[in-house]
């Protein structure tokens, strides 16, 4: 293992730590306000894990704990698209939430710092994770289409979810108050820029794959 690959499963392994610590203690925090409220505990955490940001967040968690406990070996988890899917995910998640959520709650003690973690220090450190320890010039252009299956899934659920409880997750997909017309218009709005951030990144990944060849020769 070269000096690089062993600060590299470092970084990736504080961010698993950080990321599971802060999913952990925002579903505490949720359940714990749920109940308070005469729900059960099982509802809190269908609620707690029904947004984008915890889904995004276990995904990375999941995936960043692999590439620490076994490097570059082979396996889905561990692919540089994956790495890079998951990239695009929780770049979003950041981006929304500074464009659109931020402000839009009033969070006292705990939840402060886990709100900071899960939507603002979480999608930094993996980025810069991306870009500075994952194997560059492996993606394709046809990439950011696939990656765009687990968002298109997610806003299938989130509406559904919203239909049956009643509780819509995001103020852009509230039915009620937008329509259908309106919510769906602004799910192809956010498809579209997880799909021009996956271009990104492909555009990314082979101009750092060209430099590093470059500087080789």
């Amino acid at each position: 293992m070269t000096g690089s690959q062993a600060t590299g499963r470092l970084f990736v392994a504080l961010i698993a730590i950080t990321a599971w610590l802060a999913v952990a203690l925002r579903a505490w925090i949720v359940v714990g306000a749920v109940m308070a409220r005469g729900r059960t505990a099982l509802d809190g955490l269908v609620t707690v894990f029904s947004y984008f940001t915890l889904q995004t967040n276990v995904i990375l968690a999941v995936v960043a704990t692999a590439c620490a406990l076994c490097g570059e070996a082979a396996g889905f988890l561990t692919k540089p698209s994956t790495r890079a899917a998951v990239t695009v995910y929780i770049i979003i998640v950041g981006v929304i939430y500074a464009v659109l959520l931020a402000g839009l709650r009033q969070l006292t003690g705990l939840a402060v710092p886990v709100d900071i973690a899960l939507h603002r220090v979480v999608p930094v450190l993996f980025t810069l994770y991306w870009l500075l320890f994952v194997p560059k010039g492996h993606l394709a252009w046809r990439d950011p289409l696939a990656w765009l299956i687990f968002p298109a899934l997610y806003v299938v659920y989130s509406l559904v979810y919203g239909a049956l409880t009643g509780r819509y997750l995001y103020p852009f997909s509230n039915v009620p108050v937008l329509g259908y017309p309106r919510a769906l218009g602004n799910a192809a709005l956010i498809l579209l820029a997880f799909y021009l951030v996956g271009l990104v990144l492909v555009a990314i990944d082979r101009a750092l794959a060209r430099s590093a060849v470059q500087l080789r020769s």
